[in-house]
């Protein structure tokens, strides 16, 4: 088991892990954001850069007008047992630095990669680890420095753009604020402890630092008075925190011009304090060295503190990550019979969702009924029987079926062709029903399809699987319309005898003409020679033995849609579909199997972030923090 030491260099290592996923903060509660840091915050020169390369005991931040940091800067100290001092990036893992100028470079240049030659920022942090025996283990992150206006090259909203960055990482719960302001300056009016007052008023997350200790004005008759101030703010008096201030003596504009060294500045700082007659009494507590010990231990604390909250985030985080991957499906094998297995899985899910809805378990089959009980009656209904059979054309047709000869006592050929006529019409509402369900099927298909979770993630065997089952529609469609078009033929193929013997078909002719040219005389038209009511009751026949014949097919039509289309498509829908993907190779199974990008993007980065949370409970569980 490791130590209590160890800590700190356990959240870096969680801490490093998150930034490669790019958790690095932001909407929400993550890992990230739920392990302790320091953030360091001040306005533009405050001497906050100073104060972290006092820390550190290296030269190695950008320096210049205006804002330099335009990115947080993680920074990872790693106190080691001697040896050269080096740094690494997390951007270039295989790259170690021992020229701290060179640092200072590549800090930049990163910084410009993100947010190009200008002066906006980013709130994508870089994350820089240093090892050296003059350290302790301390995490530090450097925020841009708060400022009042833009200056030119940088947007308008630069300022507030800045101040809610930094809210943004100081206002976490986790977050440890490091405010630094300059003694030369009224603490009433700095930046940095107004924001620390707005976002941890009782001062339980936040130390102050007052740097510049030695630059303000010698030989004024204010300087008393100002020192007092300074030393009442330092003791705890002007400003009150649950942590104490630290003073800071910044190495002078002429010392960073020397290179003066960054060892020699800490002891040249341990010196100005041990010898102060205003500061003396509190040098046990000021300066670089000092600050840095009590910021380690303080975060030591903290870390134990918050490990149980940190670990009941993982292991609520690991449960929601195994949700999502079983919900949107574990990765496929990638041999061929767990290929296939996959498919016909998929396969068989879109069947069973399709089943229910053609049985009533999900909405859409009680359409299909809709066709039968009420478009079919509804199209039957407006069939123009009424023209067909009205007299004149019973009698046009009639006449005509007689020819040269008038019939004697029924016209069979004429209720022949006036049945055969009117029955041709129902073959439009028949084929309308086929075509309606037909419809209705496809319709079912498609919602089926997103409605089956399990093929979400294979957009290209959701394809397949329409085209198949669109196709068995079609087959099934046209063995529909041929079965009721035959249903049609059969009522004209045969019809039934005994309805017409039972009826009076003796016809009534008009009175004897009264001389040759008289209207039924011997030169009148053949069809002049029955009564308008002889037609009448002709039509009224046919009408009604057409009646009987539209209730046959009223109900042998859904019938036969329902045996030909519908229970087709419950049985064997994707039949072929099956002895199909039977015969395919590997790579043309693969194809089918061919992912979502989006979704494929999604399931590789829970993994990641799946596989990173259980390394840190494992790495949590090494630790005795007990």
């Amino acid at each position: 088991m490791a130590t209590l030491q160890s800590l700190i260099g356990l959240i870096n290592k969680i801490q490093r892990a998150c930034t490669v996923l790019g958790d690095h903060g932001g909407e929400g509660m993550s890992l990230w954001e739920a392990l302790p840091s320091v953030a360091v915050v001040g306005g533009q020169s405050s001497g906050k850069s100073s104060v972290l390369e006092s820390v550190v005991g290296r030269d190695f931040l950008p320096r210049g007008s205006g804002i330099v940091t335009r990115r947080p800067l993680v920074l990872q100290l790693h106190k080691t047992e001697g040896g050269v001092d080096y740094a690494e990036f997390l951007h270039a893992p295989k790259k170690r630095f021992t020229d701290f100028a060179a640092v200072r470079r590549e800090i930049q240049d990163e910084t410009d990669r993100i947010t190009g030659k200008t002066k906006h920022i980013s709130n994508i942090p870089i994350q820089l680890s240093i090892y050296s025996p003059n350290v302790v283990n301390l995490t530090l992150i450097d925020l841009p420095g708060l400022t009042k206006v833009a200056v030119e090259g940088q947007a308008d909203s630069i300022v507030e753009d800045i101040e809610n960055m930094v809210r943004s990482y100081v206002e976490k719960p986790n977050c440890i604020i490091l405010a630094i302001s300059p003694a030369n300056q009224d603490i009433a009016t700095s930046d940095a402890i107004k924001l620390a007052r707005e976002v941890d008023p009782t001062g339980e997350r936040t130390f102050g630092v007052l740097t510049k200790l030695d630059l303000m004005d010698k030989g004024t008759n204010a300087l008393d008075v100002w020192i007092q101030h300074t030393i009442s703010v330092l003791e705890g008096r002007s400003y009150r925190l649950q942590h104490p201030w630290v003073g800071i003596v910044n190495r002078s504009q002429a010392d960073i011009n020397k290179n003066v060294d960054m060892i020699a500045a800490r002891r040249k700082e341990r010196e100005y304090f041990e010898s102060s007659p205003d500061y003396g009494h509190l040098a046990s507590k000021m300066g670089s060295e000092y600050l840095a010990k009590l910021l380690s231990q303080h975060l030591e604390v903290v870390i134990r503190q918050r490990i149980p909250s940190i670990i009941a985030l993982i292991n609520k985080t690991i449960d929601e990550i195994n949700a999502e991957l079983d919900r949107i499906g574990r990765p496929i094998g990638g041999d061929s019979g767990a290929q296939l297995y996959t498919i016909l899985e998929m396969c068989r899910a879109f069947e069973r969702v399709f089943k229910e809805h053609l049985d009533g378990g999900r909405p859409g089959g009680d359409r299909i009924y809709g066709v039968f009980d009420h478009q079919l009656p509804a199209a039957l209904k407006k069939l123009p029987f009424d023209r067909h059979l009205s007299t004149r054309n019973v009698q046009k047709v009639v006449s005509e079926a007689d020819g040269y000869q008038p019939h004697l006592i029924a016209p069979e050929q004429g209720y022949r062709r006036l049945i055969d006529g009117s029955i041709s019409f129902f073959k439009g509402p028949a084929e309308a029903s086929v075509d309606a369900v037909h419809f209705v099927l496809k319709e079912l298909v498609r919602k089926s399809i997103a409605e089956t979770e399990e093929l979400k993630r294979f957009p290209t065997l959701q394809s397949d699987i329409a085209a198949a089952a669109n196709e068995a529609l079609e087959r099934f469609r046209e063995e529909g319309r041929k079965t009721v078009l035959r249903l049609v033929d059969m009522e004209s193929s045969y019809l039934t005898v005994d309805f017409f013997r039972k009826l009076h078909l003796e016809p009534e002719k008009i009175p004897n003409p009264q001389g040759p040219n008289a209207p039924n005389g011997p030169n009148a038209p053949n069809q002049d020679r029955y009564s308008d009511n002889h037609f009448r009751k002709i039509g009224s026949n046919v009408s009604a033995y057409i009646g009987m014949v539209c209730d046959t097919l009223k109900n042998s039509i859904p019938k036969a849609v329902v045996y030909c289309q519908v229970l087709s498509a419950k049985r064997s829908l994707l039949n072929n579909f099956y002895a199909q993907v039977g015969r395919k190779e590997k790579e043309r199974l693969g194809a089918m199997l061919d992912e979502d990008p989006q979704l494929m993007e999604r399931r590789a980065t829970l993994a990641k972030r799946l596989e990173l949370y259980k390394q840190a409970r494992d790495d949590i569980d090494s630790v005795a923090w007990k």
